[in-house]
Order: C-alpha cells, then sequence, then structure tokens
C-alpha cells in the first residue's frame, strides 16, 4: 500500500508540474479564478465577497480556507503551483481513504487493488492539481463515507447487557464514529454545496436496506445532527447577510438556470444568466421600496425561470436529461481542450476497465446491503443531480473514487484467485491445511485477522486456515 501511496503522490505532482508548465499562471476553469480570489480575501482579513458586495454568498467557504495559508505564507501572489500540490496531497490521502474502505469491505488484496484504481484514474489525477473544489471535496467525501461505514459495522453487545459498560463502551465508539461521519460531511458540503442532500438520502437508503433498522437510524440521527451542527455557523454567517436561510449558496438558480432553459445544450454557458441579471439589477434601481438583496432575488428568479421552462418544455428537458448522462459518463473528455488523443486513450484506457470491474462488484454485492451499497449510491446520486444541472466527466470523478473500492473487490476476487483460494480452503493444496470453521453473524469484523492468516469466506461461515503441524524429527 505504501508503493501505492507514493505512486499517487508522484504521479499528481508530475501531473502538477507539467499542467503549470502548459498552462503558466492561468487558470483553465473560471471557478479556480474565484476560489484563488476568495482565498486571499480570507488570509488578508478582507470581506468574503467575489468582486462586489452583490456576491457575498457566490462560493461555499471551505475550498477557500484551504486556500487561505498559501498567501498567509506566500504573500498576496503565491505561485499557484502550491496549490497544485497541496491538491496533489490532498489526491494522495483521498487514495489512502479508498484503500482504507476497500480493505474493510473486501480484504487486503482488494485493498492494493482499488488504491491503485483511484491513484491512477486520469479525471482523479486531473482534479487533484487543477485548483478545483474536488481536491478537497474528494478527501472529505472519502472520510465521510469510511466513517459512515466503519460506524455501520462497529461492535454493538447484545441489548441484553443494557447496563454493562462494554454495551456503553461500544455505543460510545458507535455514536463518535457517527458524529465524525456527519461533521466530515458537513465539511464536505461546505466545499462541494452539491454533496447536501446526500446524507438525508443516504439515511433512508440505510434504513431501506439494513435489517437493523434501529441501530441505522440512531447512526443516521447523529450523523445528521453533527451534519447540521459543522453547517451552523455558515447557515447563521448567511442569515446575517440576506436576513434568510441559505444553506449552501445563492448560486443553485443560476446553476439550475444553466441546465434548464431555452438555449441549454448540457454544457454550461453561463452567458444565459446575463440578460436576467440586468433585469434585477434595474429592478433594484427603478424601485420605490426596499427589496430583497440584488443576489438573493436573482438566485430565486433563476430557479423560477429554470423551473417555468422545464414544466412547459418537459419533453425537451428529458431529452437534455440523456444528453447530460452521456456526457457525465462519456469516455473521454467533452472540452474541446481535453480532447487530444493521448488524453482520450488514457482515459479510454482507465475509466472502462474500472467501470466494467466496478459494475461486477456492485452485481456481487448487491444483496449484502448496507454498507456495501455506499459505494454505488454516490454514482446514483451525482448521475441523478447532473441530469438536472449540467452535465460533465468533471462531476463523475467522486463518484469513481468509490466505483474504484467496487472495481478493487471485483478485481480482488478474480476467479483464478479466488479459485486458487477455494481449492486451499478445501483442503486440496498439497500441504493439506486443517480447517477450523468459525461462525459470525458480522463475518466483516473478522476482516483484519482473515488479512492476516487466510480466510475461507462463504455467507456468514468463515473458515480460519492453520497449517498441519509438521513433525519433530527430521524424518
Amino acid at each position: 500500500m505504501v508503493l501505492v501511496l507514493t505512486l499517487a503522490l508522484g504521479v499528481r505532482v508530475g501531473a502538477a508540474v507539467w499542467w503549470q508548465c502548459r498552462v503558466g499562471d492561468t487558470f483553465f476553469f473560471g471557478d479556480s479564478e474565484s476560489y484563488w480570489f476568495l482565498g486571499r480575501a480570507i488570509a488578508e482579513g478582507k470581506p468574503y465577497e467575489y468582486g462586489s458586495p452583490d456576491a457575498r454568498i457566490f462560493r461555499a467557504p471551505g475550498y477557500p480556507l484551504v486556500l487561505a495559508p498559501l498567501f498567509v505564507f506566500g504573500g498576496a501572489d503565491p505561485p499557484i503551483l502550491w496549490a497544485r500540490w497541496l491538491g496533489a496531497a490532498l489526491g494522495t490521502a483521498a487514495v489512502g481513504g479508498v484503500g482504507w474502505i476497500a480493505w474493510r469491505l473486501f480484504g487486503a488484496r482488494a485493498a492494493v487493488a482499488a488504491a491503485l484504481f483511484a491513484a491512477i484514474e486520469p479525471g482523479a489525477v486531473a482534479m487533484s492539481v487543477m485548483v478545483l473544489s474536488e481536491a478537497l471535496f474528494c478527501p472529505l467525501m472519502v472520510l465521510h463515507l469510511a466513517l459512515w461505514i466503519a460506524a455501520s459495522w462497529s461492535p454493538e453487545p447484545a441489548a441484553a447487557a443494557q447496563s454493562d459498560p462494554a454495551r456503553r463502551q461500544g455505543l460510545l465508539r458507535q455514536g463518535l464514529l457517527a458524529a465524525g461521519a456527519g461533521l466530515a460531511a458537513g465539511a464536505a458540503t461546505l466545499t462541494r454545496p452539491s454533496w447536501l442532500l446526500f446524507a438525508p438520502a443516504g439515511v433512508l437508503a440505510s434504513l431501506a436496506w439494513s435489517r437493523g433498522r434501529a441501530r441505522q437510524g440512531r447512526i443516521g440521527a447523529i450523523l445528521l445532527a453533527a451534519m447540521a451542527a459543522a453547517m451552523a455557523p455558515w447557515w447563521i454567517r448567511n442569515y446575517g447577510v440576506v436576513g434568510r436561510f441559505v444553506p449552501t449558496t445563492l448560486q443553485v438558480g443560476a446553476s439550475l438556470y444553466d441546465g434548464w432553459n431555452p438555449r441549454a445544450t448540457g454544457a454550461s454557458d453561463l452567458s444565459v444568466v446575463e440578460p436576467l441579471a440586468r433585469q434585477e439589477r434595474l429592478r433594484q434601481a427603478s424601485a420605490a421600496n426596499e427589496l430583497p438583496p440584488y443576489e438573493y432575488r436573482l438566485d430565486r428568479r433563476l430557479r423560477e425561470e429554470a423551473i417555468a421552462w422545464a414544466r412547459e418544455n418537459p419533453g425537451q428537458a428529458l431529452r437534455l436529461a440523456a444528453v447530460k448522462f452521456l456526457r457525465v459518463w462519456n469516455v473521454w473528455p467533452n472540452e474541446p481542450g481535453l480532447s487530444a488523443w493521448p488524453v482520450r486513450l488514457a482515459i479510454l484506457l482507465t475509466y472502462v476497465p474500472i467501470v466494467l470491474l466496478a459494475a461486477a462488484g456492485a452485481a456481487r454485492t448487491l444483496r449484502r446491503g448496507w454498507p456495501y451499497a455506499l459505494c454505488w449510491l454516490p454514482a446514483v446520486y451525482f448521475t441523478a443531480l447532473h441530469m438536472v444541472f449540467v452535465g460533465s466527466i468533471r462531476y463523475r470523478v467522486p463518484a469513481m473514487l468509490m466505483l474504484a473500492v467496487l472495481a478493487g473487490g471485483a478485481a480482488g476476487n478474480w476467479p483464478g484467485i479466488a479459485a486458487a483460494r477455494r481449492r486451499l480452503a478445501k483442503g486440496l493444496h498439497p500441504s493439506q491445511p486443517r480447517r477450523v470453521g468459525v461462525d459470525c453473524s458480522q463475518a466483516a469484523e473478522f476482516r483484519l485477522v482473515a488479512s492476516q492468516v487466510g480466510i475461507a469466506r462463504g455467507g456468514d461461515r468463515i473458515g480460519v486456515r492453520h497449517p498441519a503441524p509438521q513433525p519433530a524429527g527430521g524424518s
């Protein structure tokens, strides 16, 4: 695993240097400029607004807060390469998290395979070095899901021992893991606001998939409470700015109108927002009475216009949904600036195998329910979201990290390897190992032992292999 993480870091550092040489001290995406500007504003103690007081809830604060130390130590104009290297370190952390989840769910061999997939997946590498919020969001999302899985599988003594200290300790550990998952979910949402609805949807899914609904309900309640606590300072600040509750940012309306408007193509074109923005400015200038803040009004206007257009043009909205789906899951980039054949082939030759292996892994674990579903739920969530908003392969990158877990699980159980393990388990190996059966309703709790002493596992039945005793003498 250390070698895989070293590879992940090396690939990302190299990509950062290559991309910096290609674009220089400029940004390929317009979003990067806004994060850079706001990071500088935080470091210099200036108001948190992008360009004017009419953009005070323009971006969530997570990624600018991480960029701010670069300006503290590097002055008003630090090298952009520093931000790319920071993203490389964050991306490597995400790879480590992917490996941990795969180890927890599938074992040590799958952990190495999953981490390797995440280390070399071109989208994950690119988002680590592009000075975009995905650089921070990906490790936070993986942390959120890892802690949720750990809470779901944390040991819990039987209810009969209500006063037993072991039960209290188990419940405390479970609660701390769930609270950590909620804090990570809040931090991830304050980095990428599109993650806001995943936790509530995931809690409902856990209640549907899990037999222990009381357990999952308790974990979900703690998780959501901790997530709300993490986001509360931002909510309070936003209420002080516009006098209304704003859970994330006031760019949701612009993003929705970007996806649903008469000129929509499935790609982003925010120039369609400008006519409505001008109308709202004129309305503000000519209003006799005081109006809500311009930023808030524009967001509401754009939401209303987008929803009205979709209702009046349902066929067009469905056609756009199909186009956006294809854009999100395209086998190579949609952007002309990233469509050179070497780039296309690099994505095609990594993306397709990961997706096919992930599909195999999902099919094999579908009946295992929760928390295996957390590996493919992000893909469903982001796909549904961006069949409404604009579509791009950029938006599948976080989901690809969790699909890498499933791909690692499938690769770690490749038929040849699995057949060899079955032969060993049945005593067909020349060493004729002696088997000791151990029954356990929560076989997942023995993954660590399995990775160290070897396990032949089937359903909830675990067979631990011990070598046969050797004779003491030389003959």
